[in-house]
């Protein structure tokens, strides 16, 4: 059970944070107590051991501690609307740059593409920036969010409908694609401001906010802790399911990200937030990292 002495949430964006790439949090004591929950289910153990789940976790209670664990986090897997995202942060960077017009028309589209998974919607902000600007961002950032010398990341390279090219990813031709250390992060950037800029980290997560969706994480932690605000994208096609959840609350602050190929991958999804949580906090009763 989370317990925690009540303070002042921080505004999100983070402001007056010193930034550190994701990576450099990994936390032994996390990763730990993440793989003991798992791997106690048989089912989970199986998946996870055969790389048909995958899952990224980052405790961000402690904003200046940051704590990172995964399973398979590098492992891409086909993600169905979760990489709906790296169309957000590419659609973004062209308002930035100028390169497409910034209007209520516009960002109301964004927002069916995230809250509602809209396929129309994300077909049309695909056909308005291409596929070669949604590679160049996720490739050529300053933090890329795919890089096929880990494994890959976020990638979409076909449209939300049944027509039109292909623009596979580079390492195993998938078209909607995700590992889940780079879903995970998407948020994390966009938590310290530093996806594009503070500004437009802002705009994302206005956008990504108060899913209409309430199934996989959002219709477990939504049960377990309604005073938090959810920050997420999910997908699911056939077998796949993926669920990708910013928490930001009075008692909870992490990030989520879990991605399955199994029939019973929604229920599975919504039953590993505990186990989740519970290896969060034995974690922090731990010194090592």
């Amino acid at each position: 059970m989370f317990v925690y002495v009540a303070k002042a949430q921080p505004e999100l964006p983070l402001k007056n944070q010193v930034f550190s790439p994701l990576n450099t949090h990994k936390s032994t004591a996390l990763q730990q107590h993440l793989q003991e929950e798992l791997f106690a289910n048989p089912k989970w153990k199986k998946l996870l051991d055969t790389k048909k789940m995958t899952i990224a976790v980052v405790d961000l209670k402690d904003s200046s501690h940051v704590k990172y664990a995964g399973i398979n986090d590098d492992y891409m897997m086909y993600s169905a609307s979760l990489p709906k995202i790296a169309i957000l942060f590419a659609v973004m960077h062209a308002i930035e740059n100028n390169e497409v017009a910034d209007t209520e028309r516009l960002k109301a589209d964004l927002r069916l593409m995230i809250s509602k998974s809209s396929n129309s919607a994300a077909t049309k902000m695909i056909d308005l920036v291409g596929y070669e600007k949604i590679d160049d961002v996720l490739q050529r950032s300053e933090i890329p969010l795919y890089n096929k010398d880990t494994g890959g990341g976020l990638w979409v390279g076909k449209r939300y409908a049944s027509s039109g090219r292909r623009y596979p990813d580079p390492l195993k031709g998938l078209s909607h694609a995700a590992t889940a250390y780079q879903a995970a992060n998407f948020y994390y950037l966009i938590v310290y401001g530093e996806l594009i800029n503070y500004a437009r980290s802002k705009e994302m997560l206005d956008i990504l906010k108060d899913p209409k969706l309430n199934h996989k994480l959002v219709n477990t932690i939504s049960s377990i802790a309604p005073n938090a605000t959810l920050y997420r994208k999910s997908g699911t096609w056939k077998n796949y399911h993926a669920d990708s959840i910013l928490v930001w609350g009075p008692d909870r602050r992490y990030i989520l990200v879990v991605l399955i190929e199994d029939a019973q991958g929604e229920q599975i999804i919504r039953n590993v937030v505990k186990p989740v949580e519970l290896a969060i906090e034995r974690s922090k009763s731990v010194n090592s990292e």
